[in-house]
């Protein structure tokens, strides 16, 4: 007895081992089986996108978003790009893609598998209309709405706004309901917000109204536009009293706020051509404001810094990619030590004949100046040559109500007044900098006290020219590199120059930044070039009140 006992015990457990064997196996299957195998529905929706009208396509699409398949999404997406299309030989639907030459690769739009490479005339494209788009990027967006990527959820937030259907409105809220992150919430509710605004009784409207004004913007501002229209009968678009007032009140403040943004963005705008200026211009109040010398190749040397960083970038291209990122900071002494070495030799070899001579100097200069783009034409060529930004000055930020500020700008205007301190600090703190101004003031008391004039004058002529050459990575960073880059910067560089002082680092700055903020105010009344006439004529005028600038210079340096 005890030994059947034990034998019945036995295969019941055996038996309990094969059935936990065979749950774990079909447990494995179910979980690892393609997704887009797992319904007969899902297939023959899939099928569907090869109707014969539009309006199967969209009752096939809704098909598959009620069936929340996320294999669904790279099919809806690749027919939404067009690469969705049909294989003549068996009428089965597949995803294309480049392969090379003239032929593509396919793949199974059911089960999302390889199938080869095909002939491009082996397959025939499943055509959409603009409804079928509408609603491919509402579905894309509705099986989105739940992905784990906080991106991905984010962009179909964003998605869903543009569909005004009730049932995304209760897919909004319901995916509003289990949302933890406060940007994607945020997201969320304005876009359903959106859609409460046409399709909502009176309460929903006003709420949805107040909701939108506190995200003031354009796009929210051609949403609220409509409610407060008349027809050319004077009959009002919107015939509820409440929500017309309420989208009145919300109009002004939204236009309110953005008066004061658009007034922010020019100043912003301003400053980042202020910085620009300020760059191609501290170079040439050294050569002109302090030496006195018209240097009509100081534009050359901006163009010979630009080339200097495209030089540097092929290099790290080609001897470090690795570090590829860091090719601007290494641009940087690059530029200064070969705009400056041309500085000293043009000054060594031209100007310390022509002091005191202006025309000559300005003639010798100009000559010199297309002998320099001629020498980097020969070099180069004359096409373009496009230096990229790095990662870290690559996109932009937010701001501003909805403005998106650059990465490069705002580098750049920092670098400027960078820059700027560092020849204040090398002209007040540094021996070289006391000899220079030693020299300016009185260069038969310098001499007489031991200062090499001829070396401090052609120090001072390549500091400003290496200072044009750092402008000139700037300048690179924010456009392409030509032969003719530094013609663009020499007029504005001579008046920022003149119209702030000559000699006056704060003249520099304040002439620079004013000029640049008054030529952003100016172009949307005038345009640009006619603002860059009417920026000439006000400091003609400024000047023949003021000969000396904004900020004269004072003490025996003057009466000189």
């Amino acid at each position: 007895m005890t030994l059947i006992t034990h034998r019945i015990g036995s295969a019941q457990r055996r038996l309990c081992t094969v059935v936990l064997c065979l749950s774990l196996m079909l447990a494995w299957s179910a979980v690892h089986r393609p997704a887009a195998a797992q319904s007969d529905d899902y297939a023959a929706a899939i099928a569907a996108l090869n109707a014969d009208s539009f309006r199967a396509k969209q009752a096939a699409i809704e098909a598959l978003v009620a069936l929340r398949q996320p294999a669904a999404v790279p099919v809806l997406e690749a027919m939404l790009d067009n690469r969705l299309h049909v294989r003549d030989a068996d009428g089965r639907i597949v995803i294309v893609g480049p392969a090379g030459g003239d032929r593509i690769s396919l793949t199974d739009a059911t089960t999302l598998a390889a199938l080869g490479e095909v002939a491009e005339d082996e397959v025939s494209r499943i055509r959409v209309n603009n409804r079928v788009r509408r609603a491919l990027r509402a579905a894309i967006g509705q099986l989105r709405i739940a992905d784990p990527d906080p991106a991905a959820r984010r962009a179909a937030a964003e998605q869903l706004a543009g569909d005004r259907s009730p049932e995304t409105a209760e897919l909004l809220r319901a995916a509003l309901a289990t949302e933890t992150d406060p940007g994607i919430r945020e997201v969320m509710t304005f876009s359903l917000a959106q859609i409460d605004l046409i399709g909502g009784d009176r309460d929903t409207r006003l709420a949805a109204i107040a909701l939108l004004a506190e995200s003031p913007s354009p796009a929210v501002r051609g949403l609220l536009a409509p409610l407060v229209r008349t027809g050319d009968d004077g009959t009002p678009a919107e015939e509820d009293e409440a929500v017309r007032q309420a989208a009145e009140q919300a109009l002004e403040r939204i236009e309110n706020h953005l008066f004061w943004v658009e007034i922010a963005l020019n100043v912003y705008q301003g400053v980042s051509l202020g910085s620009v200026l300020l760059l191609a211009a501290i170079g040439l109040a050294i050569t002109f404001g302090v030496m006195g010398v018209i240097n009509m190749a100081h534009g050359e040397m901006i163009m010979l810094g630009a080339y200097t960083t495209f030089v540097v970038q092929e290099a790290f291209r080609a001897f470090a990619p690795a570090w590829i990122e860091l090719y601007v900071v290494a641009a940087v002494p690059a530029a200064f030590i070969v705009a400056g070495a041309v500085g000293v030799g043009l000054e060594r070899g031209v100007v310390r004949f022509l002091y005191g001579r202006p025309l000559e100097t300005l003639l010798a200069t100009w000559g010199i100046s297309l002998i320099l783009q001629q020498a980097v034409r020969m070099i180069f060529g004359a096409p373009n040559r496009e230096v990229a930004n790095p990662e870290w000055m690559t996109g932009g930020f937010e701001a501003l109500g909805g403005a998106v500020l650059t990465y490069n700008r705002v580098t750049i205007i920092l670098f400027a007044f960078v820059v700027l301190a560092g020849v204040a600090l090398i002209i007040r703190f540094t021996r070289f900098g006391l000899q220079m101004r030693a020299v300016t003031q009185n260069r038969r008391m310098a001499s007489a006290m031991g200062i090499r004039s001829g070396w401090v004058d052609a120090l001072t002529f390549g500091l400003g020219s290496g200072i044009a050459g750092v402008g000139g990575v700037a300048l690179s960073q924010i456009g392409n590199v030509s032969p003719n880059l530094g013609q663009s910067y020499i007029v504005d560089s001579f008046m920022v120059v003149v119209f702030g002082g000559v000699g006056s680092l704060w003249g520099v700055l304040a002439a620079s930044m004013s000029l640049g903020i008054l030529n952003k105010f100016l172009e949307p009344y005038a345009g640009a070039m006619l603002g860059k006439i009417l920026v000439l004529v006000f400091i003609i005028l400024f000047i023949q009140r003021y000969p000396r600038g904004l900020f004269a210079l004072k003490g025996r340096a003057a009466e000189a």
